[in-house]
């Protein structure tokens, strides 16, 4: 079936693609031809390379379980109507910066009545203390985000206006990364204006905003909530493009007058933030004493002029949607122009005529708090629940207000293996520069729930790249250029991001020893239980299958007890395969501006793998059949280390997750042993566990061609001792001391911990491998037991006084009104 000739839109409203006109029709045209848009196995093509290239990117939703979901068929705009659109928005960015500027300057709005003061002082967003914080330069309002939909007659309405800290243009170019890989063809072709260049504007943009002190130089940032947040992968993937540090509340200190980000060994000073977290946030002295998040004494710098915050504090009382009543009278006053884009039609209730008009309508109108929440659709409501809402908005008109309903134009979208006319909305952005505002070329383009349903703010539906289609060829750079400045010099890491990388490492790791031990175990279960499953005696193989015991024991201890393919594929199992595979993608989350896009494709690769595991697991409840997947997890996991090691700058950070890597080892290893080899056993089982020991450690070739006679003390010797193997315990305390040794103490001096890793050292050279092998069969090998578990010990010691040395993080506290809690 041609589903481009079944493909109707919804109602008479507007469709992007059936409506278009000009340059837009000729590009839809030639999207429906290239794209194969009338084929649904070529859809469903085009829809799995998204998802995969998704994946590699490390693209994720605000809710960290859910993928990120985006459309490969982008929205076309021509070029003519994107310039009376950009003129328009740079025309509404203009007309809030003067709103802003007067609302926290003189208050000429609310003393003329202009502006209702109810509209602005009841609002949250509007904050007493940002009095006296300004921004260097022209303007106050530095960036805003506008989301807008094309009405059923063709125009353009502003739904909203996000002026606190908009959210989306990371996934604005992650999006335009992907959909022009799917469609190269076609956006090569299609002559798309770039959305690089606005990265490069709003990075000249916080340079210019840098206070005077700052010089030509300044030292700049992006300040984040958490990686729990929903805005997490948008912020690190925004300063990843933007080549700027990601730093959390409590990454900043505020001391000697000035902002400083802390890092191992010392502090870096920081002239100017670009703010991604809720200005009431920011903190906890001055604005909402509830919050973790913020830095105590940043109100007052930036009030100083020791640093720039940006969006401006105090910016949100912009997003209110009351506001959007009174901007067409507004326009005419600040500007002597009338609005050219207007909103959607929005009464507040604080008025008392457009309070009764919205009680009379509330079955047909959206329904929105002022702050925020989800808003109300009148016409999904009971009779019984109009009552109710209507009683709560003459409790508190001022509150409220109602908008008449927007019936957004549709886009074509894939829905499995058709095209479905989905409700489409658009957020795009400009920020401040010395002749106005810079518009970005595009736009992050929302399809599927009604628009004006969305909470406030919320990035939900289906993402859909936009297109604006330039009338000649674009030239242009790379889409970020890395300008000189912004970095802390030196490779300065803050402790947390310190702690993530050292976290990664450990993990990794982790998943590398895991997925070996489960190799060696599930060879021997596919040679002996199996065999024992088939045989008419069970005890046919009696050494295989006692090794195999003392081999599924050590498995058990080291990561869970569980059955083997949870152990594979159960993210839920603590020690398990997946679940130290989830424990790296969190810790990779976290300093997401740190590592290259290689370690993002190895880490999702991991994932599809394990995830064709689970798929296949459920259709074969067997517990054969590992070794495949298994291997490939761990060819992926190889990949991994040589990314680590190739594409990372050797700094603090990288010797930090090295480290991490070589303490886990060395404790696997250790662990390992003294789990496997203290108990002599018969020499066909002992020979059965060595071998087994050997390859979940990657030696058994080496041992074979250096060791043909074999024995437990050149075991011992190639696997402790040997400081020339990479898989030696000498080695990896080797390495530890030579990286830590680089790596600035924050806390305590390392004096214990330097002790510790001696007290180690000296252990393995004071090891007699000759007589590790001294108790009959059956009987324990007392002094290899003793050796390894004082081995053991002193490496977790010494894993936590790493921890106490180089990852001391400051701790978050509140603030009772009477003093800190």
């Amino acid at each position: 079936m041609d589903l481009l000739a079944s493909y109707r839109a919804n109602g008479p409203g507007h469709d992007e693609m059936l409506q278009a006109t000009g340059p837009a029709r000729l590009a839809w045209q030639q999207l429906a031809g290239q794209a194969h848009l009338g084929q649904a196995d070529r859809l469903a093509e085009s829809s799995a390379e998204v998802r995969n290239l998704l994946e590699d990117e490390g693209v994720l939703a605000g809710d960290r379980a859910q993928p990120w979901r985006l459309d490969p068929l982008p929205v076309l705009v021509d070029e003519l109507e994107w310039h009376r659109l950009e003129a328009a928005l740079r025309q509404r960015a203009e007309l809030l910066d003067l709103v802003l500027t007067d609302l926290y300057g003189e208050r000429r709005l609310l003393t003329t009545g202009l502006l209702p003061p109810e509209v602005v002082l009841a609002h949250p967003g509007f904050l007493h203390t940002a009095d006296g914080v300004t921004v260097p330069g022209l303007r106050q309002l530095f960036h805003i985000a506008v989301d807008l939909a094309r009405n059923a007659d063709g125009s353009w309405t502003v739904l909203a206006d996000r002026a606190d800290a908009p959210v989306g243009l990371g996934y604005v170019m992650a999006d335009r990364r992907v959909v022009s890989e799917v469609l190269a063809g076609v956006y090569r072709e299609s002559r798309a204006r770039r959305v690089g260049p606005y990265f490069q504007a709003l990075r000249e943009a916080l340079q210019a905003a840098s206070p005077a002190a700052a010089g030509d130089d300044p030292r700049m940032a992006v300040l984040t909530a958490d990686p729990g947040t929903a805005a997490a992968f948008d912020d690190g993937y925004l300063a990843a493009m933007l080549g700027l540090p990601l730093v959390e509340g409590g990454d900043l200190v505020v001391e000697d007058g000035r902002v400083w980000a802390r890092s191992l060994g010392r502090r870096e000073p920081v002239d100017v933030l670009l703010r991604r977290l809720p200005a009431a946030d920011v903190d906890p002295l001055e604005l909402h004493r509830a919050a973790r998040r913020g830095t105590p004494g940043l109100v007052h710098a930036a009030r100083q002029g020791a640093v720039t915050v940006v969006n401006t504090l105090g910016s949100g009382v912009l997003e209110s949607p009351a506001l959007l009543t009174y901007l067409p009278r507004l326009a005419r006053s600040l500007l002597g122009e009338d609005l050219a884009l207007p909103s959607t039609a929005t009464y507040w209730c604080g008025d008392r005529s457009m309070c009764s008009h919205v009680i009379a309508n509330l079955g047909r109108l959206v329904v929105r708090p002022t702050a925020g929440d989800r808003p109300v659709l009148g016409w999904e409501l009971s009779l019984d629940q109009r009552a109710d809402l209507a009683a709560r908005i003459a409790e508190r008109p001022a509150a409220w207000v109602g908008q008449e309903p927007v019936e957004a134009s549709t886009t074509p979208t894939v829905a499995r293996d058709t095209l479905v006319p989905q409700p489409t909305s658009l957020r795009t952005f400009a920020v401040a520069h010395a002749d106005g505002y810079v518009v970005l070329s595009g736009a992050l383009g929302q399809a599927g729930p009604v628009p004006q349903a969305v909470p406030d703010g919320a990035l939900t539906g289906t993402a859909k790249d936009v297109w604006v289609l330039a009338p000649e060829p674009a030239v242009t750079a790379h889409p970020a250029p890395v300008l000189p400045g912004g970095r802390p010099s030196g490779g300065a890491i803050s402790p947390r991001a310190a702690e993530d990388l050292f976290r990664l490492g450990r993990h990794t790791e982790r998943a590398e020893a895991t997925a070996r031990l489960l190799l060696a175990v599930t060879d021997r279960w596919d040679d002996y239980a199996r065999a024992a499953a088939t045989s008419s005696s069970p005890s046919a193989d009696t050494a295989g299958w006692q090794a195999l015991e003392v081999l599924l024991a050590a498995l058990h201890q080291l990561a869970a007890d569980a059955p083997l393919p949870a152990l594979v594929t159960d993210a839920a199992v603590p020690g398990s395969l997946a679940w130290a595979v989830a424990r790296m993608g969190q810790a990779a989350a976290g300093v997401r501006d740190n590592l290259s896009p290689d370690i993002w494709r190895a880490l999702s690769a991991l994932e599809r793998a394990l995830a064709r595991e689970r798929a296949r697991q459920r259709d074969d409840e067997a517990q054969l059949g590992l070794a495949p997947v298994l291997a490939g997890l761990l060819e992926g996991l190889l990949a991994l280390h040589g990314s680590y090691t190739e594409s990372l700058v050797h700094d603090v950070g990288w010797r930090l997750l090295e480290a991490g890597r070589r303490l886990e080892r060395g404790r696997h290893l250790v662990a390992t042993l003294s789990r496997t080899l203290p108990q002599r056993r018969e020499p066909a089982v002992e020979a059965l566990v060595t071998e087994s020991v050997l390859v979940a450690h990657e030696s058994s070739i080496t041992f074979r061609r250096r060791y043909p006679g074999g024995g437990l003390a050149a075991l011992l010797e190639l696997l402790l001792t040997d400081a020339s193997n990479p898989r030696a315990l000498a080695y990896q305390l080797e390495q530890l001391r030579v990286q830590l040794a680089e790596v600035p103490a924050v806390g305590r001096g390392p004096t214990s911990r330097d002790q510790l890793l001696a007290e180690a050292q000296d252990l393995l050279a004071e090891l007699r491998t000759d007589r590790a092998d001294d108790a009959p069969v059956g009987g324990t090998r007392i002094y290899l037991a003793r050796t390894l578990e004082s081995i053991g010990w002193r490496l977790a010691e010494l894993t936590k006084e790493i921890t106490r040395v180089h990852l001391v993080r400051p701790v978050a506290v509140q603030w009772s009104g009477e003093g800190w809690m």
